[in-house]
């Protein structure tokens, strides 16, 4: 019976302990649970009272963080600052730079004083103060059309790319049953052979061109022209050139050279036209003409272009260019009729440009006569230098 009773009492027990034991584990589940439920807790041997406190010192370290400032001294701060133009740029290769397209002033088209004229090209200071008035001189004309700047400095800067004047050389040989390029009409050229020299009386030459389409014409020695491509140090700023036609190869016409190959027109040749237009052209499509006169001028007919080329060569290597921007309008001589255009892009000393009205597009120069306001630039040039003497 004793026995009986103390198995109850051991057994009883045994429920008791057991019943504490999975209360104490419960109350511990609870605690290691109150984080959201939603998220994983790294395991980690530190109770969650330790953990606590280094959280909160690591927010108290955080919110004692300051910044410092120190004023650095000037002659460190000048050392930090970008190179400005003039230390980046030489003076050739400076954005100044007469190849630098994007400079224009708005200036009046009613003055005479409109047109801002120098060696160097120079850029003025926009008007800051608000309580200062525009000068007449800066306000822009009727129709909207800001007067640009017309620069005149060096095209280049190496002497044998600025050079008008012809090399010594000795002339090449013209015989008979030679191919050159011969005149046929006024502007329009085309290959033949040299089929007979003819001798006047008063001692000059004169050539019998057969031509390989048809025909014949007896013509002067600066009528034809080699159809040999020539060599760079025979060419020279003003030499007379007949240029091939890219989109018809038997067809040529005659030009003055107006420019040499420059980094600035892109390792190409400008040949103003006999009818005013400018195009480059590289060396394959230039021919020289045989027995070009003493100023090549000369065999231009008269009229505007040629008042136009003696000028250009006179100022050579400063011509005169009118700066211009893509999407500026501007007044072009068209047909005889001055018309509204839009540039299109600057091409070195070119600009393409759209007609308004009839959506004609072209290529004209920057110093052109065709543009109005470098027409009446180089018309009160003229006027002045006559009042003058």
């Amino acid at each position: 019976m004793e026995t009986s009773m103390s198995e109850v009492q051991e057994s009883g027990e045994r429920r008791e302990n057991k019943r504490k034991a999975e209360s104490d584990g419960e109350r511990a589940g609870d605690e290691n649970m109150s984080g959201s439920p939603c998220e994983s807790v790294p395991p980690t041997n530190e109770t969650p009272r330790k953990k606590t406190q280094l959280e909160d010192d690591f927010l108290r370290v955080t919110k004692k963080a300051v910044v410092v400032l120190t004023r650095l001294p000037e002659y460190t701060i000048d050392a930090l600052r970008p190179p400005t133009p003039q230390q980046f740029y030489s003076e050739d290769e400076s954005p100044s730079n007469s190849d630098s397209d994007m400079q224009w002033e708005p200036e009046a088209d009613s003055s005479d004083s409109d047109f801002s004229v120098s060696k160097k090209k120079t850029v003025k200071p926009a008007n800051t103060d608000p309580t200062r008035r525009p000068s007449p001189q800066t306000s822009q004309n009727n129709n909207n059309e800001p007067a640009p700047v017309i620069i005149s400095s060096a095209f280049a800067c190496c002497s044998d790319e600025t050079t008008k004047i012809r090399p010594n050389l000795p002339e090449e040989e013209v015989n008979v049953d030679m191919m050159v390029l011969a005149r046929k009409r006024a502007m329009r050229w085309q290959r033949g052979k040299i089929v007979e020299i003819v001798t006047r009386e008063d001692g000059r030459l004169k050539y019998k061109v057969s031509f390989e389409e048809k025909g014949k014409s007896l013509v002067s020695g600066h009528h034809i022209a080699f159809d040999t491509i020539p060599k760079l140090n025979q060419l020279y700023v003003g030499a007379r050139v007949v240029v091939g036609c890219q989109e018809d190869k038997l067809r040529f016409q005659p030009g003055i050279l107006a420019e040499l190959p420059t980094r600035k027109n892109r390792l190409r040749f400008l040949v103003f036209l006999d009818d005013h237009m400018p195009v480059y052209v590289g060396l394959p499509l230039l021919h020289l003409v045989c027995r070009p006169l003493e100023d090549a001028v000369d065999d231009i007919p008269d009229g505007r272009h040629k008042s136009f080329m003696s000028r250009y060569l006179k100022d050579w290597p400063y011509p005169h260019l009118t700066q211009y921007k893509a999407g500026q309008s501007l007044t072009v001589e068209l047909n005889g009729v001055q018309q509204r255009c839009e540039v299109q892009v600057v091409d070195s000393s070119l600009i393409h440009v759209v007609f308004q009205e009839n959506q004609h597009m072209e290529w004209i120069h920057r110093g052109s006569i065709r543009l109005k306001h470098m027409a009446r630039f180089l018309e009160l040039r003229r006027l002045e230098e006559h009042k003058n003497g």
